[in-house]
């Protein structure tokens, strides 16, 4: 429906593109990040997690799958939930764990590694792709409904060069 493509050259443009979507994060999305390990998708939810106001630690949730964030954006309380399902043995922990409750249209969902857990997961509104290019990273947004397509329609972000 939507679709952008973006060359992040280095750590800064992937925490101007996390400023940037975290700007335009709305209660109720469901945003997968793909790509192999260390190609940026823990350094981008970072970024967006930092903007949107969270001053501590960020933590990779890959022990404990998830980590929530009780962040305000637009001066309402949300919930930001990171997911990281790369050690997920089975869909099924994901639904023992009751994360699918998470889901909801008040809470945001960012989740790493979802083809772990595709049998289970709820559609996406957007898919982020990050792949390494030589010292930086590629990263592709698709928009799939229509709250991915406005989310990407407000997105406001121009790599530095």
């Amino acid at each position: 429906m939507r679709h952008l493509t973006f060359h992040l050259p280095d750590e800064g443009a992937t925490r101007q593109l996390g400023a940037a979507l975290a700007a335009v994060l709305t209660p109720g999305l469901v945003i997968y990040l793909h790509g192999d390990l260390g190609a940026g998708k823990t350094s981008l939810v970072r970024a967006m997690l930092h903007a949107a106001g969270h001053a501590g630690h960020v933590k990779s949730p890959t022990y404990t799958l998830a980590e929530p964030y009780s962040l305000q954006l637009d001066g309402k309380p949300v919930e930001i939930i990171h997911f990281d399902l790369y050690r997920m043995g089975s869909p099924e922990e994901f639904l023992d764990a009751g994360f699918r409750d998470h889901f909801n249209h008040q809470t945001i969902c960012l989740v790493e590694w979802p083809e772990k857990g595709a049998a289970v997961l709820p559609a996406p509104d957007i898919h982020v792709f990050l792949r390494l290019a030589g010292q930086g990273r590629e990263v592709e947004l698709h928009a799939l409904s229509d709250e991915g397509v406005q989310c990407l329609d407000r997105l406001h972000y121009a790599p530095h060069r």
